[in-house]
């Protein structure tokens, strides 16, 4: 009898280390599933007080996206937190233009630093995703921040205490792709993120939590945008012991008004030009801060009689004057002064920084002493002739 229970022992370890020596090749009796085979997931849960943690699945692309899962991983290796990170999923590589060289994305360079599995499919809806998901990750929560696909029925079915994302607006306003920039866009003040349980409709689901922030009128979206995510993340950490306990769930969540959604869509380029001749120094100044990380904002000038040139506008302030509208372009009177534009109501832009056509990001005085002499005036968009 003792020889039979060394046998088994020795069975029993040399199945383990298969496990994760060949992760891919390893066949586990049913009674001893604790890996999965298929995938190198982290399945081990360390335990608090005796108690499995509870898997947690993050879904992420960006920088802002990958600085929460930081965040938030380290605050599962602490003894008394409730959960483990025990996969990440975002979008697949991409290729450089120039070099052709595959780089995954921040959230996945994140998640490798780290030391957590990545998936990256195609699509969320691929059939052999969500096997594996399914079957091999089976998450009890699903954190989605920025990750950039739609969640199928089957996706948000999967995880026992459901899906919760980082939105950063105040829901229902700013629901979509865009909700940072179009809050700015629209002079919004204060802001907000949002904590919510995800559902089909995007945006939609019971919110978790909410945080408003006041700002300055010159912030832009490029430093809000992470702001917001950083607030969120912090919040998210706050309310998960109690998603996980099940103390909030998505039908003791806050439902959203549908009556005060406003939809956030994605920013078109043609959006880009700073149209003076009908919109007003704020309505432009708000364009720029928020369209800062992209597409941009620009004008058009032209300099004596040359051939009109692009000109980005990368930071602007709305002066508390007016006066006659004019299309000519001056420095103000200070050495300090941007360049005053004069919008068609006579208020006034003043542009701070600015980058020509092929030229580097420069200060207004930067681009007053290129002028040598020359005339600078705004024009509507040149109007391109169709070849017949």
């Amino acid at each position: 009898m003792k020889h039979f229970l060394v046998a088994a022992v020795v069975f029993e370890m040399s199945i383990f280390v298969r496990a994760f020596v060949h992760p891919a090749r390893c066949r586990i009796p049913h009674a001893l599933q604790i890996v999965g085979c298929r995938s190198d997931w982290a399945l081990f849960s360390s335990a608090a007080d005796g108690e499995e943690k509870k898997r947690v699945v993050f879904l992420g692309t960006p920088d802002v996206a990958a600085q929460s899962l930081r965040d938030i991983y380290e605050v599962s290796k602490r003894d008394d937190s409730a959960y483990e990170i025990v996969s990440v999923i975002t979008q697949p590589p991409k290729r450089r233009k120039r070099k052709g060289k595959v780089i995954p994305s921040p959230v996945g360079l994140a998640a490798e630093e780290i030391g957590i599995p990545v998936l990256s499919p195609e699509k969320a809806k691929d059939p052999d995703f969500l096997e594996d998901l399914e079957t091999n990750v089976r998450p009890d929560l699903c954190i989605t921040a920025a990750y950039g696909q739609y969640l199928p029925k089957r996706f948000l079915a999967t995880p026992t205490y459901g899906t919760v994302n980082i939105h950063p607006s105040i829901l229902p306003r700013w629901r979509g792709a865009s909700p940072v920039q179009r809050s700015l866009e629209a002079g919004d003040n204060p802001v907000g993120v949002s904590v919510l349980f995800t559902v089909s409709k995007m945006d939609a689901g019971p919110i978790i939590a909410q945080e408003e922030k006041e700002i300055d009128e010159c912030d832009q979206a490029t430093d809000i945008l992470p702001l917001l995510f950083d607030i969120g993340t912090k919040t998210l950490i706050e309310v998960l012991p109690k998603i996980l306990d099940g103390s909030i769930t998505m039908e003791t969540a806050e439902a959203q008004d549908e009556s005060l959604v406003k939809e956030a869509s994605m920013i078109d380029p043609s959006e880009a030009e700073l149209r003076i001749w009908e919109e007003s120094a704020l309505v432009c100044h708000n364009r720029v801060r928020g369209f800062s990380m992209w597409p941009g904002t620009f004008i058009y000038v032209q300099l004596d009689d040359e051939e009109p040139m692009k000109v980005k506008i990368t930071q602007t302030r709305v002066l508390a004057e007016r006066t006659e509208p004019t299309k000519e372009i001056n420095k103000g009177p200070a050495k300090k002064d941007g360049l005053r534009l004069i919008c068609s109501d006579g208020s006034v832009l003043e542009i701070l920084r600015l980058q020509p056509a092929t030229r580097k990001e420069m200060d207004a005085n930067s681009f007053i002493n290129g002028l040598q002499g020359r005339k600078c005036c705004w024009i509507q968009s040149p109007v391109k002739e169709v070849v017949s």
